[in-house]
């Protein structure tokens, strides 16, 4: 009888997949590490050190919570050593896809012998609407389990070295990958795509979810901040971000706004939004890192989709 771990990409999920009652332990792995500086060795002891302080940092994460929250889980992982079968349950998003390859990277490491399956919800129907886990009727959840994805060894490899590219201090290299995916992970490509959006444009400094709060704010002129909020949580496209994400992209961009009750940008705000003026310089943050590259390093060319490196 052969048995069975899942991994699931969050709380909310990990309660709804217990109410299916599918065979196995259930791991929640709880971390963005879409977010901030990551090392190649995930669960080394610098890589939870480097990402505590991260989280500390930008998202007053309190050291007991990240021991209780993640650590422990982590822990609980690590004692499951015995399954034959490990099942992850992850979906498109830009959140969702950097996590799995760190989930995969590990299991490379630590579980050669197991036979690791993926679960990946997205495009489910014909309509364009993409879906997330907690979505999905009982019905769908098991159809997509019963069908899910083995992933053969090269699948892993390929897997840990996109891991490790994202993990290195030049994005460079993972364009050149996007387009010689031709590996079992349906939605990785868009994903990179979206991460490489992420730094500054050459245009106005500011990258692909900066520019969008400037033009939400101009095009459906949200009454206040929440509704702001609101606006970016339902059209962010590939990104998968929560509330706390988004927020603090907005807090960065208060400066180019006159108020957030109404929402209403100031001259410069306009300008930076109309490419008349470039934000680069009083965005700059040194200490920014989006996986292994530091953000405002390097530009992102939106006419011919590159990266440059300053």
């Amino acid at each position: 009888m052969k048995s069975l771990l899942h991994i699931t990409n969050g709380d909310s999920f990990t309660s709804k997949l217990q109410t299916l009652q599918l065979k196995g332990d259930v791991i929640t792995w709880r971390e963005m590490l879409c977010e901030g500086k990551t090392l190649c060795n995930v669960g080394s002891e610098s890589f939870w050190k480097t990402r505590f302080e991260f989280l500390n940092k930008n998202y007053k994460v309190t050291k007991s919570w990240f021991v209780e929250k993640t650590l422990k889980e982590y822990r609980s992982l690590c004692n499951h050593k015995q399954q034959d079968q490990i099942v992850l349950w992850f979906e498109y998003d830009l959140f969702c896809q950097i996590n799995m390859l760190a989930v995969l990277s590990w299991l490379k490491t630590h579980r050669r012998h197991a036979e690791i399956s993926l679960v990946c919800s997205g495009k489910e129907d014909e309509s364009d609407k993409m879906y997330g886990l907690n979505e999905l009727s009982d019905e769908k959840l098991l159809e997509l389990y019963k069908n899910r994805t083995i992933l053969s060894q090269d699948d892993i490899e390929f897997a840990d070295y996109v891991w490790q590219l994202y993990c290195s201090d030049n994005p460079i290299r993972l364009e050149n990958l996007i387009a010689h995916n031709n590996f079992q992970f349906e939605y990785l490509s868009e994903a990179l795509k979206a991460h490489l959006k992420r730094f500054p444009t050459i245009k106005n400094g500011l990258n692909q979810l900066e520019n969008r709060v400037l033009e939400t704010a101009i095009e459906q002129k949200p009454k206040t901040r929440r509704e702001l909020l609101g606006s970016m949580i339902t059209n962010q496209g590939y990104y998968g971000f929560g509330d706390t994400q988004h927020n603090r992209i907005i807090t960065s961009l208060k400066p180019l706004f006159s108020s957030f009750n109404p929402v209403r940008l100031n001259k410069k705000g306009r300008e930076v939004l109309k490419n008349q003026a470039n934000y680069y310089s009083e965005i700059r943050d040194n200490q920014l890192y989006l996986g292994g590259s530091l953000k405002y390093n390097f530009l992102y060319n939106s006419t011919t989709d590159r990266i440059l490196k300053l």
